[in-house]
């Protein structure tokens, strides 16, 4: 079985997608808490301002060049 992630609210676990399980079905597991996804929209942030970045590399036609490593 694949793992499910879940959120633990007023303590309920709820699990952030569809579950294929029936109705009322005993589960066994152990929580591990993992990393916070409130984090990632500051470090994508972060990768997209140096991603936009100009920086002048010489070449005034990249495209021009395209196919140079090709085999």
């Amino acid at each position: 079985m694949k793992t499910i992630h879940a959120v633990y609210e007023q303590g309920v676990f709820k699990p952030t997608e569809r579950v294929e399980l029936p109705e009322h079905c005993h589960v066994e597991f152990e929580p591990r808490p993992v990393a916070s996804n409130a984090n990632n929209g500051a470090a994508l942030a972060d990768v997209y301002a140096v991603l936009s970045e100009r920086y002048e590399s010489g070449e005034s036609d990249v495209a021009a060049r395209h196919d140079e490593h090709q085999p």
